[in-house]
């Protein structure tokens, strides 16, 4: 049956007893690929009943569909023209992991981070009104999205409007963590049948109904097509399991989030081989753990990501010192100002994609205050088939330019450990700590704590005329390009404050300066030494190499690095050039 449907026209064409049967195959389908070509799992087959309903009952793409994260929306591109080609979902050169604008009509707005599809919908809503169009939009908002406070903001605004919007509520009580929160518990009374206070949506002004069992078709179409008729603002709760028709998605629904290539009969996971060396998120998650039980006063934050950031670590040994505080980048930033105001020592880890989301609270109520939180980001740097929504490459960039914040970037796991080490010791700023996503380079890590000198760097290796200077564990690859050259390589180590004498020593004694980075060539580290050269007005020849100007769209990291030029042999040929 799935082979027959090209559109949602198509769909539409069948009789709606005939729909069960489409969605075990769809179900079957979104199974059979993500077992091979991996991707988001468990939040794609929750709402296969859902997908199919609102493409039946709405006149998509002229009634508009948002949703909110995208990772749900397998379902929604397999039914939307991009069945044949599904198989290349995430691959390089194939079609994005999330709803992209300029990839189908019926994706009509491009989602990648969380919370956004209310605000998104809400704004296309007026704008038919303005236009005098006789259409529906729809936001679909779940996997914890609703907490956010983004989210609430476009509530609150939809409430005293009477835009045609309609907000579908898919509540699963998990994002990739379990959900948390006053609100997670007030969702879970309702489903009971327990909840005593008003209801807080219609509070809001929503024609509020729900809570109805998502997987149920007919009562998910019937209460589609009354809501059809409803005029202003509406929202539907519904029920869902996410990992819905793979048992063992259903039973461990964090694992299943993404879990990786899988025996697609079975469920089993398919063991990737073994590897001695371990994931920066680990490092950092025992880490910090080893340093609470020597320091009281650190406590650990997260917005939704224990598991991911490995925080999960400290949150079962210390639960009282570590702190989920939902889909809530700003607050879990502002949280962490206020908790060292008054002594404590917060590291609050976030991944760097998801910090550009709380900027205001990292200038206003961190660097301005000169308050030393600890921001441990994880996922900096170029993180693979996520693509562009997810790439850590901006942080060098907007954090450089604020004032009393101090930025690191370690070259190993050692490294890491270290300046974490040293952050809790006592310093009078704030500081960012910037680390990639995957496995490191060192497998005997766990070296006795070394204190690092802030704001200086180390020369990793001596040549004639020409040094390479690299931030991070960029440095790899560059270690790995100059094998056989005759230049210097120095890990900078710090981007603020900069080794002001090292480099002095660097600009006197080299005619060639060529800076790498993993992050935005525009207003990165490289733009740091090229403002330093031109304030001591050096006239050395400079190159700057990293991520360029334009955003870099999904493949694996290999990949991307070769793409933009920042793969060992790409390197190798900048510098045999330039030397």
């Amino acid at each position: 049956m799935l082979d027959h449907i090209n559109s949602p026209g198509d769909l539409r064409l069948l009789e709606q007893k005939e729909l069960p049967q489409l969605a075990k195959a769809l179900r079957d389908f979104i199974i059979n690929i993500v077992a091979t070509k991996e991707g988001h799992l468990g939040a794609s087959l929750g709402v296969v009943e859902l997908t199919i309903a609102l493409h039946y009952v709405f006149n998509t793409p002229e009634d508009q569909l948002i949703w909110d994260v995208g990772h749900q929306a397998y379902g929604h591109k397999i039914l939307t023209g991009r069945q044949t080609n599904f198989h290349t979902n995430r691959q390089l050169g194939g079609i994005s992991g999330f709803p992209k604008r300029d990839e189908s009509l019926y994706d009509t707005f491009g989602v990648g981070h969380s919370s956004t599809s209310i605000s998104a919908a809400l704004g296309m809503a007026i704008a038919s009104k303005l236009k005098g169009e006789d259409k529906h939009h729809i936001a679909v908002i779940g996997d914890a999205s609703i907490a956010s406070g983004m989210a609430f903001e476009g509530l609150n605004h939809a409430g005293v409007t009477d835009a045609n919007l309609l907000v579908i509520l898919n509540d699963n009580a998990i994002g990739i963590d379990p959900s948390v929160g006053a609100l997670k518990m007030y969702l879970t009374n309702v489903k009971k049948g327990t909840q005593k206070q008003d209801n807080i949506f219609e509070a809001l002004n929503f024609d509020y109904s729900g809570p109805i069992d998502g997987h149920d078709l007919d009562t998910v179409i019937s209460e589609l097509n009354r809501l059809k008729t409803v005029k202003g603002p509406k929202l539907l709760h519904i029920i869902t399991t996410k990992g819905k028709g793979l048992k063992q998605a259903e039973i461990d629904q964090v694992k299943y989030h993404a879990p990786g290539k899988f025996n697609s009969s079975t469920g089993e996971l398919i063991a990737k081989s073994a590897s001695g060396f371990p994931k920066y998120q680990d490092v950092f998650g025992h880490t910090i753990v080893e340093l609470a039980k020597q320091n009281k006063n650190i406590v650990g934050i997260t917005p939704a990501m224990p598991t991911g950031s490995s925080l999960k670590f400290m949150m079962d040994e210390i639960p009282d010192r570590a702190f989920d505080v939902g889909i809530a980048e700003q607050h879990a930033v502002t949280l962490a100002a206020g908790m060292a105001t008054q002594g404590l020592i917060p590291f609050c880890n976030i991944y760097s994609t998801f910090l550009q989301r709380a900027y205001d609270q990292v200038i206003h109520d961190v660097a301005l205050q000169s308050l030393p939180v600890i921001f441990c980001l994880d996922r900096a740097g170029l993180v693979g088939q996520d693509g562009a929504t997810h790439h850590g490459v901006y942080d060098l960039s907007y954090l450089r330019c604020i004032p009393n914040l101090i930025i690191f970037a370690p070259r190993n796991e050692v490294e890491l450990r270290n300046i974490m080490y040293t952050a809790q010791l006592g310093l009078k700023h704030p500081i960012a700590i910037r680390y990639p996503r995957g496995r490191g380079v060192t497998k005997d890590w766990k070296h006795p704590f070394s204190k690092i000198e802030i704001g200086k760097g180390i020369q990793l290796k001596k040549g004639k005329n020409t040094a390479v200077l690299s931030i991070g564990t960029i440095a790899n690859n560059v270690s790995e390009a100059i094998t056989n050259l005759d230049v210097s390589h120095y890990d900078m180590r710090f981007i603020k404050p900069l080794d002001a004498p090292l480099l002095h020593s660097i600009f006197k004694n080299y005619n060639s300066i060529i800076t790498v980075e993993d992050g935005t060539v525009k207003g990165g580290f490289g733009s740091a030494i090229l403002e330093f050269a031109a304030s001591h007005n050096y006239k050395n020849t400079i190159k700057t190499v990293g991520v360029p100007d334009t955003f870099i769209e999904h493949g694996t990291v290999a990949e991307l690095y070769m793409a933009v030029g920042l793969d060992a042999e790409s390197l190798k040929n900048i510098f045999t050039r330039l030397c």
